[in-house]
């Protein structure tokens, strides 16, 4: 099952232009493969003037799980929050500078009704930009 930009965007609290991922190719309980293109666009909400810079894949990826989360939850799912990303290895300085769609791959490590924890990697044309670990902290319901 393929999801859109749209079908995303329905999933995760990211609207507009922030919603950075183009679409979904393959997801099952452990792991997920989404691709993005939104890294090129000039007008990128992560971008400074400088361009855009790698410490923005670590929002990629988090959408990624987001949108793994909303595709495993049984019934509403729970809202939850980057609490921490750790072991980041980047190996370019730039994003934007990347002719290729980014590939964003996160797999799921552990987790339980309190949070998660993924490993991600981001790839452009088969070659490694960024990888690392994070944990999302989901919200207790009524305190979104």
């Amino acid at each position: 099952m393929t999801l859109s930009h749209a079908d995303i965007a329905r999933r995760i609290p990211h609207a507009g232009r922030m919603c950075l991922l183009h679409e979904v190719t393959h997801w099952d309980a452990q792991q997920i493969e989404a691709h993005a293109v939104s890294h090129r666009d000039a007008d990128n909400p992560l971008r400074s003037a400088g361009g855009l810079g790698i410490a923005a894949g670590i929002e990629y990826a988090a959408q990624a799980m987001a949108v793994h989360g909303s595709l495993l939850a049984q019934g509403t799912p729970r809202a939850g929050r980057l609490a921490s990303a750790r072991g980041v290895q980047c190996h370019v300085r730039w994003l934007d500078r990347e002719p290729a769609e980014l590939d964003v791959m996160a797999r799921r490590i552990s987790g339980d009704d309190a949070g998660m924890v993924y490993d991600f990697e981001i790839r452009a044309a088969g070659r490694l930009l960024m990888s690392g670990r994070a944990s999302v902290a989901l919200v207790a319901e009524g305190n979104r």
